[in-house]
């Protein structure tokens, strides 16, 4: 398991992939803020995060999906990020059949996964709705089947997959890393 690198002069953590257990994560400056220039760094808040994507990572892995990134303002050097942002790769089949959807709403006591934009409710103060998910977990794991765009567009306008998507800032195209997650060690 290589370390993660600081952040860039961007606040950005570096291009690239990086495999943490949860354990690993709790304990990275992304949640800790070790080594940081900030005293409003909000470490219990980065915590919590980590716990709910967690739960639902963990719901993931039992439903048989194996690859689940997380990134967002998570990942860059942000003292109160809203969320985390993630995506995971299934098939189309499972997620066609709405067969990963059942699996995943049997194992979570809330019934939080859809992506269904009818399911999308307001939060006070937040300009877009959120999904069932973003309310209970404040953490939004979207499907990704390659070849699929996911709606997020590169500066140029042109249509992104999730892989690419998520590993750009979304304020300004720059290139950015991404936490791969892996079965580990639990608190």
């Amino acid at each position: 398991m290589c370390p993660l690198p600081p952040f860039d002069h961007d606040g950005l953590l570096p291009a690239g992939d990086y495999e943490l257990d949860f354990q690993g994560l709790r304990e990275s400056f992304l949640v800790t803020g070790a080594g940081g220039k900030s005293p409003t760094w909000d470490a219990p808040w980065r915590e919590f995060l980590v716990n709910n994507l967690q739960i639902m990572t963990e719901q993931l892995w039992t439903a048989g999906v194996t690859e689940v990134f997380a990134d967002g303002s998570f990942v860059e050097e942000k003292d109160h990020p809203n969320d985390i942002d993630g995506y995971f790769v299934c098939s189309l089949q499972a997620l066609a059949s709405g067969e990963l959807t059942r699996k995943l709403n049997l194992l979570d006591p809330h019934k939080i996964w859809t992506w269904d934009p009818r399911s999308r409710q307001a939060h006070r103060g937040y300009p877009k709705k959120q999904l069932p998910m973003w309310h209970r977990y404040r953490v939004e794991l979207y499907p990704h089947v390659a070849g699929f765009l996911s709606g997020i567009r590169d500066p140029n306008g042109h249509e992104l997959e999730f892989p690419s998507a998520f590993r750009q800032s979304r304020r300004d195209g720059k290139p950015r890393g991404i936490i791969k997650l892996k079965p580990g060690a639990s608190p």
